[in-house]
């Protein structure tokens, strides 16, 4: 199960020939969300997220493995969520432009007993925190209010994509798939370590 609505970590799975079922996690529990602490690492801010999420699908007593994940963009230590409107994204995409920015995902990954929690069972679960760097080239002018006319921006943290046309994006370090939202790599191994099939 995918506790995502994210139309793009659901075709990054598909794409993996993972057998998905998407249950997103209540719209409520994002918002519920504590704000990052003061003394909260971001690693630890968007694990936390990630983890809330899951645990709420696991809440539902559906039986199965759970995927939950989260993304936020950083520079200059502040995080970058989803803008709110356009002009919040003008804003961040100005922050980012000509800049290297890192991109972090929480990952959780549970795996419910048969017949969910109500059967007594234990969740058991597993945690990482995958990183990528991106660079960001100039992105002002004409570039800038196409982008923004664009809608491409809604609901990506950051207010940018890595698989967005026209941007200028490159990939400094770590996984590409991390960027969209979803770091395959990371979550293969936490499959195997499961022994969790995905077919």
């Amino acid at each position: 199960m995918l506790a995502s609505g994210s139309p793009r970590r659901r075709a990054l799975a598909l794409a993996e020939g993972w057998n998905v079922l998407v249950v997103p996690p209540p719209e409520a529990i994002e918002a519920e969300a504590a704000p990052q602490a003061d003394d909260e690492t971001l690693e630890a801010y968007v694990l936390r997220l990630a983890r809330a999420k899951g645990q709420a699908v696991a809440a539902m007593g559906i039986e199965g493995p759970i995927l939950a994940c989260d993304t936020l963009s950083e520079v200059d230590g502040a995080a970058l969520g989803k803008p709110i409107d356009r002009n919040d994204a003008r804003r961040m995409l100005t922050q980012l432009s000509g800049r290297v920015h890192r991109v972090l995902t929480g990952v959780w990954l549970g795996c419910l007993p048969a017949g969910g929690l109500t059967s007594g069972g234990l969740l058991t679960s597993l945690e990482a925190v995958e990183e990528s760097l991106l660079e960001m080239g100039p992105l002002e002018g004409a570039l800038l209010e196409w982008y923004l006319e664009s809608g491409m921006w809604q609901g990506k943290a950051g207010a940018c994509g890595f698989q967005d046309e026209r941007l200028p994006l490159r990939l400094v370090t770590g996984s590409g798939s991390n960027v969209v939202g979803l770091p395959l790599e990371r979550v293969r191994t936490m499959l195997a370590a499961l022994d969790i099939r995905t077919g």
